[in-house]
C-alpha cells in the first residue's frame, strides 16, 4: 500500500471515530472540560477544523496546480517536513502551544462543528484522490503561521492526517474522563 493508499484509509478511519464516538454524545458532553484549562472534545474538534479551513483549500491549488506534470508519488522530506511531522506525531508526548487564532479554548460550540469536521474529512479524501496524479514532491503549500516557508504536497497531506490523530486521541481520552452516568448516552 502506497502512502495516498495509508493516509486515506487513516482520514476514513478518523472519520468513522467521530461518528461512532462522538456523534452520538449529548451537547453538554461534548463541551465537557476534564480541567479548566483543558479543552473539550469540541475544541479539539474546532481546532482542526481552524486547520482544514486552512490547509484543504491551500492543498486543493497545490494538487490541481502540479498535477500531471510528472507526478512523483514518493514523499521525500525537507527539514522543516520533518519538524513539522515530529511536532504533532500522536506518539510525541510534548505538549505544543498553539497559535492563538488556532486555539479554540473557551469557545462556544455546538454540533455543528461535527458536522463541519465530517465535510473536511469528504474534502480530504477527495484530495487524497486527486493527489494520485500530482508532484507530492513540489514545494506548493504555505505553512499556516508563516506562509514564507512552504511544505511539499506529501509533507503536508500527511502533516493535516497526522494532526488529526493527534487530536481525535486527544478527544477520544476526554472522553474516557466523561462523568459516567451521563458518558453512557
Amino acid at each position: 500500500m502506497n502512502t495516498l493508499e495509508q493516509l486515506s484509509r487513516t482520514v476514513s478511519n478518523q472519520k468513522h471515530t467521530v461518528i461512532a464516538a462522538f456523534v452520538p454524545l449529548e451537547l453538554s458532553l461534548l463541551n465537557h472540560k476534564p480541567a479548566p484549562d483543558s479543552w473539550s472534545i469540541l475544541e479539539c474538534l474546532e481546532h482542526l477544523n481552524r486547520y482544514s479551513r486552512y490547509y484543504i483549500p491551500a492543498l486543493a491549488k497545490g494538487i490541481a496546480a502540479n498535477t500531471g506534470i510528472k507526478p512523483q508519488q514518493m514523499i521525500s522530506y525537507t527539514w522543516l517536513g520533518i519538524k513539522s511531522l515530529d511536532m504533532v506525531r500522536p506518539d510525541n508526548g510534548k505538549k505544543s502551544k498553539t497559535v492563538r487564532h488556532m486555539n479554540p479554548n473557551n469557545s462556544r460550540l455546538g454540533r455543528q462543528t461535527l458536522e463541519e469536521f465530517l465535510d473536511h474529512q469528504t474534502e480530504l479524501l477527495q484530495l487524497l484522490d486527486k493527489a494520485k496524479g500530482a508532484n507530492l514532491h513540489k514545494k506548493a503549500i504555505p505553512v499556516e503561521f508563516f506562509r514564507l516557508l512552504k511544505l511539499r504536497i506529501g509533507e503536508a497531506l500527511e502533516f493535516v492526517v497526522l494532526h488529526q490523530e493527534r487530536h481525535l486521541q486527544q478527544a477520544l481520552q476526554i472522553k474516557k474522563q466523561l462523568p459516567l452516568n451521563e458518558a453512557a448516552a
